[in-house]
């Protein structure tokens, strides 16, 4: 036997090859031009998605700078419902919630607060509406629902913050040697507004009571 396979002999091998492998052969080149022609057409549709995304979300932004409260409401729920799983969508539900307190409406703000939090998947946007949505609780006397946010909070950036809340929180339930240790804590983790908290320090010096 020869070591290679004649000319006729490596036709022959060929066909056999293609009647047993032929059709897996073209099946798979099709499937793999499809995946390929699939993830193009995916991101394709992603950038046509997050464009008209940004778009809506300019529009909500005018509403907000002129003020046009019930259009801010309007471009909110319009957004959510095109685009519920983009970010643009979180940042509407936000800024509805901001708009429904300056309109009295604080179930459905902390409708949107609640749902910008279950929906975020940015772990600071997630604090930035666990906060809001803990302090609409706390000037509603809805301090055990507030602390349970609070509590549930992570240790980041914002524990400041959450240090403040809890202090504004004891404080709110008479317990003001709790909140002076909450303070403090939120001054030692660098609060953002630490002149407020400072102040609020200041306060507690004096006794309970005092005119």
């Amino acid at each position: 036997m020869t070591a290679h396979l004649t000319e006729e002999e490596q036709v022959e091998a060929l066909k056999k090859w293609w009647k047993e492998n032929g059709k897996a052969a073209v099946a798979g080149v099709v499937l793999g031009l499809g995946g390929i022609l699939g993830w193009q057409a995916w991101t394709q549709h992603q950038q046509t998605t997050a464009e008209q995304a940004s778009a809506q979300f300019q529009q909500l932004l005018m509403a907000v700078r002129t003020g046009a409260g019930d259009s801010v409401i309007k471009q909110g729920e319009l957004l959510i419902s095109r685009f519920e799983d983009s970010t643009y969508a979180v940042f509407a539900a936000l800024a509805m919630a901001r708009q429904y307190l300056e309109q009295g409406d604080s179930v459905s703000a902390r409708g949107r607060l609640a749902w910008a939090l279950a929906n975020s998947d940015d772990p600071s946007v997630q604090q930035i509406a666990r906060l809001r949505l803990a302090r609409l609780m706390l000037n509603e006397g809805d301090l055990e629902g507030a602390a349970r946010l609070a509590d549930e909070a992570p240790a980041d950036n914002f524990a400041g913050e959450f240090a403040q809340l809890r202090g504004d929180i004891a404080m709110a339930g008479n317990d003001r040697e709790s909140a002076r240790g909450y303070y403090r804590e939120a001054l030692a983790k660098e609060v953002g507004n630490a002149d407020l908290v400072r102040m609020k320090l200041d306060d507690l010096a004096v006794p309970a009571g005092t005119p």
